[in-house]
């Protein structure tokens, strides 16, 4: 069947990407019938230029289109419509509008692109292999074995090996933290950490509200535990305060999730009267706060700022860090700081899940900490992550597009970057970037809804300086040639 044209009107103005505008609007006219079942649709290249996008948006909307089952590709003869949609003497199929879980997945699929060797990729979420102290590790191990033999691969007491929970509390009490071993529960790392707390506290449809953009591990586990999360807008200093006490009013949510140092995916960092009115907000109307923690020990300027906990008179803080990202991501250890009843629930909730974490890595956690290894480590790695940084911010100004926005973070790994809303999506650079060997994550996977189109998370702390000057170089360059293709953006490098 010969094409028989295509109503499309896509808006530059919208926060929603191009190519997802384009996505729709195709399936919007399958779904009404205007885009019978066989019917050709135009070449990727002829579509772009009647549309004036570039041809990516196109390639990756059909590629999207075909993978939901709406569109078929014949080698050769063109793209068309998939001839099952439409069944004899009867309407067009209706297909439900992709969830925002499933626009994620999408997005996601599009990311196992950047793990190829050559690709310089900033997407991930913790820091570089070679930081992490492996020598040490093996001593630790060897002594746990050669001190306590068989009983170190034993089962552990649910709430954790008594020793390691006792050099948490020291640890947190440190920072400010009042609380006794008994407040203490040893988890498997900071993503159970957060389950936990969901499974403790939230029954199934009730909310949770949290920053938008947010840590993509509790939209994550939200969606498992099939909650509804909710995001509350943000600026510079962290989740808006007046926000959130309007939204309290209106969603009435179970629990509120932040992470007030060194956000991740945007770096922001919470001062101490945001933090002192996060927690009196949360006391006045009894919800209790998720308190995520695990980049906090990533500071390169400023005064420390006491977590929430230590701010917390009422016990409506849960505090959750891990050792994962300054020690050993596989190890998979974290903690989580709750008073009285927060604190039983959960350690019954841990026993369900798992009886317990492994008792060998928490001997040789408590091990490295006894030794002083977490503090050496820290030091070491500040001083090679602030040299990154610097590397980041000059290549960014450099090589990014003109009119793009970011702040030099004072902690933590990320530059998120807020590209020109006038110019290609960050999806769309994405794909263009892949073809260049350059990947960074998309700023759209961290939003709870809508929002993030023109977002990147760029971590920096994952490669060296060289490496960071050549990647935002291809960065740029990737725009620079989506540019080209629109035809409509002017763009002036900082060089």
């Amino acid at each position: 069947m010969v094409n028989p044209g295509l109503d499309i009107s896509l808006r530059r103005e919208s926060e929603i990407p191009l190519y997802r505008q384009l996505i729709d609007q195709i399936r919007g006219l399958i779904d009404g019938g205007d885009l019978p079942g066989g019917a050709r649709l135009p070449a990727s290249r002829k579509l772009a230029r009647q549309l004036g996008v570039s041809r990516i948006s196109v390639v990756n909307a059909y590629s999207e289109l075909r993978a939901a089952g709406y569109l078929s590709a014949h080698a050769g003869r063109g793209t068309f419509v998939a001839r099952e949609l439409t069944a004899p003497d009867a309407g067009p199929a209706r297909r439900p509008v992709p969830t925002a879980s499933q626009r994620a997945s999408s997005i996601r699929e599009m990311m196992r692109l950047a793990r190829r060797p050559d690709v310089i990729d900033f997407s991930g979420g913790a820091p570089p292999g070679d930081f992490f102290p492996l020598r040490y590790l093996q001593d630790a191990i060897n002594h746990v074995f050669e001190r306590d033999g068989a009983d170190a691969l034993a089962y552990e007491v649910p709430a954790g090996y008594p020793p390691l929970r006792s050099a948490v509390r020291d640890y947190v009490r440190a920072i400010g933290i009042n609380c006794r071993i008994d407040d203490v529960l040893i988890t498997g790392g900071a993503q159970q950490a957060i389950d936990l707390v969901l499974q403790s506290l939230m029954r199934d449809g009730e909310t949770l509200v949290t920053a938008d953009p947010t840590y993509l591990g509790i939209i994550d586990i939200a969606e498992a535990r099939r909650v509804h999360i909710h995001g509350i807008p943000i600026d510079e200093q962290g989740i808006r305060i007046d926000a959130l006490d309007n939204a309290l009013d209106d969603l009435r949510p179970r629990l509120i999730y932040v992470m007030p140092s060194y956000q991740n995916p945007t770096g922001h960092l919470m001062p101490l009267h945001r933090r002192r009115q996060l927690v009196q907000l949360a006391a006045q109307r009894r919800i209790p706060i998720l308190e995520d923690e695990v980049y906090r020990e990533f500071r390169y300027d400023g005064d420390e700022l006491p977590p929430l906990k230590a701010l917390d008179e009422s016990g409506v803080v849960i505090h959750t860090n891990a050792f994962t990202k300054v020690l050993l991501p596989g190890i998979r250890i974290g903690y989580l700081v709750a008073d009285g009843p927060y604190s039983e629930r959960l350690a019954r909730v841990k026993q369900a899940a798992d009886i317990s974490t492994p008792g060998l890595n928490q001997r040789a956690i408590h091990l490295l900490l006894e030794r002083g290894v977490l503090a050496k480590q820290l030091e070491r790695n500040r001083l090679e992550l602030r040299r990154r940084r610097v590397a980041a911010l000059a290549a960014a100004q450099r090589f990014l597009p003109a009119g793009s926005h970011w702040h030099a973070p004072g902690g933590g790994l990320f530059l998120w970057v807020e590209l020109p809303q006038d110019g290609p999506s960050a999806a769309e650079t994405f794909i263009a970037g892949i073809q260049r060997d350059v990947a960074f994550a998309i700023g759209a996977l961290f939003y709870t809804g809508a929002g993030g189109s023109h977002a990147m998370r760029l971590n920096f702390g994952i490669h060296k300086p060289e490496a960071i000057e050549a990647g935002f170089k291809r960065i740029g360059a990737a725009w620079d040639a989506l540019v080209a293709e629109y035809g409509d953006v002017e763009r002036s490098a900082v060089l």
